[in-house]
């Protein structure tokens, strides 16, 4: 009986760590989704990764790609673009850190947000760029 319930157990918290990592690698899809669209000038595609609260702040994909290519230089085009470390955040959303590089050679950090929308797919709510600790420029 007690090799049952450990085994329940021991199933029980690895089908958590699934979840979290299918959910790491859903919102990380949706990053990189939304990274190829800039890479390739695709405002639609762009626009179409972002929640629906940032959508409704800009009415549409043109506006939102003319606002990351002004504030967001370094995320609209970039030399180097890897995944940092990811947390589980309050209400089922998730953060997921990037290292950049942009085009100039200057590191950044960047932290995604991202939540689930209506239809359970993964969606980005929010990105804070810095420059990455010991950058000049």
């Amino acid at each position: 009986m007690r090799t049952l319930v450990a085994l329940m157990t021991l199933l029980a918290v690895g089908q958590g760590a699934l979840a979290a990592g299918s959910d790491r690698e859903a919102a990380r899809a949706v990053i990189l989704r939304q990274q190829e669209a800039f890479r390739h000038d695709d405002a639609a595609g762009a626009y179409a990764e972002a929640a629906p609260a940032i959508r409704s702040i800009f009415s549409n994909p043109e506006t939102f790609i003319g606002m990351v290519r002004q504030g967001y230089a370094a995320v609209y085009r970039n030399r180097r673009f890897e995944f940092g470390t990811d947390e589980a955040l309050p209400e089922g959303s998730l953060a997921q850190g990037v290292r950049i590089q942009d085009q100039d050679g200057t590191d950044w950090e960047a932290l995604y947000t991202l939540e689930r929308d209506g239809d359970g797919a993964w969606r980005i709510t929010g990105c804070r760029l810095r420059k990455a600790p010991g950058s000049s420029a």
